[in-house]
């Protein structure tokens, strides 16, 4: 996280000197005159997007309605626990989870956060101009072929490739009784899709897919996997030596407006046995303490609990609420007295009845 609220009254001064210029200055794009999955790079703060709702059509599935906004398969079952995937129906509301606290990482390049199956790019931009970052749904490796972590960079770029599949999966596709052959042509059976990109790292890929409802799941041989037509569009702005940054990081912290939120996912099921809930709790509650740095924020610790321990990958803002009525807290002094006074009450009907 770059920005904390110690910032916001400088930013805001800033902010009022520079509507003079306004006028003679080219207008930043804003998000509604972005691709999908283009998004204004802030200046200050961590959020980018935001949360929605679309109406479903007859037609629709749930990962249907998801692809045309950007958002994968876990994400999409995440944020409507109650809508049939494969059929919604017409006229259901669907939430679209289309808001995303930045990685923890510097804005350059590549970014892929393997907990989250979400990768970001920020292109560079030309002088006087705002710039952007890019966010992509993707597939990630399962648990016996973990996609890795590190820093790496893009070493080759290949239009139409073709597949020449790896002793290993030749392997595991014959003792299922499924025998690939040593080389599959570029077309549609190609599960490289049509674009790929060779990491850094020995043996792994960012790369396109014949399957685009595995995208959002955890279901590759450790590569990075994306939609069809995001792959494609990421593909004509990159060159080999963009870097590229692989972290896991499955609790996000950002600030957005003077406000802190949080985003949290499931954990990767090699990392289940790191800790118990309770010291995941006890992590975040440090994490927050270091983010707020010892000012006076108001941290909703009860919603922040809740939202390491049910990850549902939206963001919530930690800011505490105020209280209903200022002059009665809960578990103050007016709460222990009227307890007492019902327990009185009680006893006193008890040994009337008696």
């Amino acid at each position: 996280m770059n920005h904390s609220p110690h910032s916001r009254p400088l930013a805001r001064f800033a902010l009022s000197l520079g509507m003079v210029g306004a006028l003679a200055a080219p207008l930043a794009a804003s998000a509604d005159d972005l691709p999908r999955g283009y998004y204004p790079l802030p200046e200050e703060g961590d959020l980018v997007g935001s949360v929605y709702t679309v109406e479903a059509d007859e037609e629709d599935t749930l990962v249907d309605i998801g692809h045309d906004h950007g958002i994968g398969y876990n994400e999409m079952v995440r944020a409507n626990p109650e809508v049939s995937i494969w059929y919604p129906g017409e006229g259901t509301q669907v939430t679209i989870p289309g808001q995303f606290i930045l990685p923890d990482a510097p804005r350059t390049g590549i970014v892929v956060n393997v907990a989250e199956m979400r990768l970001y790019y920020y292109p560079p931009a030309a002088n006087g101009e705002q710039r952007q970052v890019q966010t992509y749904p993707i597939a990630v490796g399962r648990m016996d072929w973990k996609t890795p972590l590190g820093t790496t960079t893009i070493t080759e770029m290949v239009r139409n490739p073709a597949w020449y599949p790896p002793a290993s999966i030749r392997r595991e596709h014959a003792e299922a009784g499924k025998p690939l052959p040593g080389v599959v042509p570029p077309g549609p059976e190609n599960p490289m899709g049509s674009r790929k990109m060779r990491l850094g790292i020995p043996g792994y890929l960012i790369h396109g897919t014949n399957k685009p409802e595995g995208v959002g799941m955890r279901v590759t041989h450790g590569c990075i996997r994306m939609l069809p037509e995001d792959v494609e569009g990421l593909f004509d702005q990159l060159s080999v030596g963009t870097r590229v940054r692989l972290v896991n990081e499955p609790f996000k912290l950002g600030w957005s407006d003077g406000t802190l939120y949080v985003q949290a996912y499931p954990y990767l099921e090699e990392d289940e046995d790191e800790g118990a809930t309770l010291e995941r709790v006890t992590a975040a509650i440090d994490k927050v303490d270091a983010t707020i740095d010892g000012a006076e924020y108001p941290v909703d610790y009860s919603r922040l609990k809740a939202v390491v321990e049910v990850p549902n990958g939206v963001p919530v803002a930690l800011e505490e609420p105020e209280p209903a009525n200022p002059q009665r807290l809960p578990g103050s002094l007016y709460d222990h007295i009227e307890l007492v006074a019902s327990e009185q009450t009680l006893l006193n009907q008890i040994s009337h009845e008696g």
